[in-house]
């Protein structure tokens, strides 16, 4: 048998396999309709061809892409109906032609997006769907071809921009008289966050498990109201954190990260970040400048962000405010002292997008660097998870404690 009809034929089962195991929602191009069964990516490749680059999906049925180009930096922006990403961990990292590389995840609820960064200024020329070979599956093929700086940048400001925010997470408002904590796993969906070297974990999936068994934690207290920014893998902007966290009239708000930094091998241990116009160290403010590019990761143009402080009220809020926030972070190195490696400094300060709230109290927690092997093994224990969360809820206890003492505690206990 030739060689290029086995790989067909590996391919085509490889779809029919996945597409009996998926589980999901999809809709399909042309119709609203969600089908019970799932849109499934099982492949992607790339071809060169001179100033001509292609990129090609093999998927399980034919869909409706929408393409927008983005500039500073070049990127090509792919928006598809959901679809669950069946690819190779190591899909988009290597530059190949007129693609530096790309990443793919879930952008909203029945939204997926494919971000490509541009190694060159390069257009659309052309955008197709065609059943492959063995007819078992659509390949969606984008076209790239080079263009100069002007033409590039023309193109980008015609084309359709993608939706500046995702939806942002729902809040249900319900009269509740206990303190209500906003947790925030950092990155999500399209934006994977930070990577263990082994390219074995990423930072959303091993914060979004850190937050949800720190929610079961706190709720299983009966002492307050816990809500997350997401409890799935989905992309939510920072802005959209922020808003959540105000709209469900937050009185705490934890966002939850775990870093990563390139030959940074001894560099570990947890930090607690409170929010500052400036930064307390060179090193908090390059952290700060990389996490606010969260959005741009995944293809979005933010708008102005929350909270901006403009009158004399709003400031005076923002001071007290920073007040309560240095408070909860100062507990919780407290009770973090002994049962984690703390960063040499571990109270530090930067200007964090999504710290922004000037009336709530915020932190964001960065519980270990996935660079540091060490880090690693910690944030991969569950004995060392099940101590983090009983500290921090300890934490939690004593912050509300103390607000709760100055204001009457039998309005807001269970």
């Amino acid at each position: 048998m030739p060689l290029s009809l086995f790989i067909r034929l590996v391919g085509a089962c490889l779809v029919a396999i996945l597409l009996a195991a998926g589980t999901g929602r999809a809709w399909a191009a042309g119709d609203g309709a969600k089908p019970s069964t799932p849109i499934i990516a099982a492949a992607a490749a790339i071809e060169t061809d001179g100033a001509k680059t292609r990129f090609k999906v093999t998927l399980s049925k034919p869909v409706t892409a929408q393409v927008s180009l983005m500039e500073r930096p070049d990127r090509l922006v792919i928006d598809l109906p959901e679809v669950a990403f069946h690819l190779p961990a190591e899909a988009g990292r290597s530059k190949e032609g007129l693609i530096a590389s790309y990443r793919y995840g879930l952008f909203a609820p029945g939204r997926s997006r494919v971000v490509m960064e541009l190694a060159q200024p390069a257009v659309v020329s052309g955008l197709t769907t065609s059943p492959d070979s063995t007819g078992a599956a659509t390949i969606l093929t984008i076209e790239l071809s080079r263009v100069d700086r002007e033409e590039f940048r023309r193109t980008a400001s015609g084309s359709s921009a993608p939706a500046k925010e995702g939806p942002g997470p729902a809040v249900q408002a319900t009269k509740d008289a206990r303190p209500v904590i906003m947790i925030d796993p950092g990155h999500g969906g399209i934006d994977p966050g930070a990577a263990a070297s082994s390219g074995s974990v990423a930072e959303k999936d091993l914060v979004l498990s850190f937050a949800q068994r720190l929610r079961k934690k706190l709720e299983d207290s009966g002492r307050y109201k816990v809500l997350m920014t997401r409890d799935q893998d989905v992309f939510v902007s920072l802005g959209d954190r922020v808003r959540a966290a105000r709209a469900a009239q937050a009185d705490l708000f934890i966002s939850i990260h775990a870093d990563s930094i390139s030959g940074g091998q001894d560099v570990r241990g947890l930090t607690v970040y409170t929010g500052s116009e400036r930064a307390s160290d060179a090193d908090s403010a390059r952290l700060a400048d990389r996490e606010n590019k969260a959005d741009a990761v995944a293809g979005v143009e933010s708008g102005d962000m929350p909270d901006d402080v403009s009158d004399i009220l709003m400031d005076l809020t923002l001071r007290e405010t920073r007040g309560f926030s240095h408070g909860f972070a100062s507990r919780l190195v407290g009770e973090f002292d002994s049962v984690a490696r703390l960063n040499k400094n571990p109270h530090r300060q930067a200007r964090f997008q999504v710290l922004r709230a000037h009336d709530v109290p915020s932190v964001l927690v960065e519980l270990g660097y996935l660079s540091s092997q060490k880090d690693l093994d910690l944030l991969m224990s569950e004995e060392w998870r099940a101590k983090m969360v009983s500290a921090m809820s300890n934490a939690v206890d004593r912050f509300f404690a103390t607000r709760l003492a100055r204001r009457g505690a039998a309005a807001v206990l269970p």
